[in-house]
């Protein structure tokens, strides 16, 4: 487990932790490790939830599949996030939700009871990490309400202005890199990948934006 301690001290869950805190908490925290490869899911929907998973290396996309084949993403993990801790907090709830590898990947999973149950001696930094583990789940909220914000605009232009307008915001600047390709912003949206770029281009031409390939800037 050393070799992935400058991963763990770097990432939200164990914010002011320290390397030996980290390191003892792990003992106690029943963790392993588990490697997927690329299109692998790593959560489907409708399971019941136990763990929690960090990616440790490599990327994986949250996503919501409808009967029809229909894909919807709902956001991108990489090296440092979580993924199914809300449903592990609540392990009678069926899963909604699938986890996929975006490419191979590897994983740390912690079981969730040994996450909120602190030992006998409870230990600050357990107490420390406790917080963290509903800060990280927070602002997850946050991200999710945003999301259903851009989705819930009445057409498509609104929808991607909606999402560049807090891209910008959120990066500081008029200029920025999303973290998604056309296909990828396609499926965020909930939009069709031709009439998205179509809306794009008309949006380009109109001097609303500018853009190459992933990086935008808007004209405000």
């Amino acid at each position: 487990m050393e070799k992935y301690i400058n991963i763990l001290k770097n990432t939200p869950l164990f914010q002011g932790i320290s390397e030996a805190e980290i390191l003892s908490m792990l003992k106690c925290l029943s963790v392993s490790i588990k490697n997927y490869s690329k299109g692998e899911y790593l959560l489907r929907s409708g399971d019941k939830v136990q763990t929690i998973g960090m990616i440790l290396s490599g990327q994986a996309l949250i996503i919501n599949d409808d009967v029809w084949g229909n894909r919807n993403i709902i956001t991108e993990l990489s090296s440092g996030m979580l993924y199914g801790e809300s449903y592990a907090c609540i392990s009678s709830v069926p899963a909604q939700i699938s986890v996929i590898a975006n490419e191979n990947l590897t994983v740390m999973l912690f079981n969730i009871n040994h996450i909120i149950t602190t030992c006998s001696s409870s230990c600050s930094f357990h107490t420390r990490l406790i917080h963290n583990l509903l800060e990280i789940i927070a602002r997850k909220n946050v991200r999710l309400m945003n999301k259903i914000d851009h989705v819930s605009k009445k057409n498509l232009r609104d929808k991607i202005l909606n999402y560049l307008s807090g891209e910008s915001m959120r990066a500081g600047s008029n200029t920025f890199t999303i973290p998604y390709d056309r296909q990828g912003l396609a499926d965020y949206l909930n939009a069709d990948r031709s009439a998205l770029s179509n809306e794009l281009s008309k949006l380009q031409k109109e001097g609303v934006l500018s853009y190459k390939k992933n990086t935008f800037s808007l004209k405000y």
